[in-house]
């Protein structure tokens, strides 16, 4: 899956005990992004997602993979609705357009 540079805040609120934090995503893909965090939840941890990007607002499911101590987090996504997966895509291919075409002509995400 291709990974776009992408600049939106994010609050990340863990799953059971509600702990919550304003970061930013600097990478997002159809499976998951990377959250810029000085403190991040530990690998393993569920959250949710609320990604703020233009006027839009992204409500995401998602699982920690792994951590970089004082720099982020990677994100992987969760189950998510036929809905919220088709403007995730959208989102995606427009940022596919802002990069230049891919060589086979093809869209970058389905």
């Amino acid at each position: 899956m291709p990974r776009f540079k992408f600049v939106a805040e994010a609050d990340v609120t863990r799953a059971g005990d509600g702990m919550h934090l304003v970061a930013r995503v600097s990478k997002l893909s159809a499976q998951g992004c990377y959250v810029d965090t000085p403190e991040g939840f530990p690998a393993g941890s569920r959250v949710e997602l609320r990604i703020r990007y233009g006027c839009s607002v992204y409500e995401l499911p998602g699982k920690v993979i792994y951590t970089h101590s004082g720099l982020g987090m990677g994100i992987l996504f969760g189950e998510i609705g036929e809905a919220q997966r088709s403007v995730l895509y959208a989102l995606l291919n427009e940022l596919a357009r802002k990069t230049g075409p891919r060589s086979d002509g093809k869209s970058p995400v389905r």
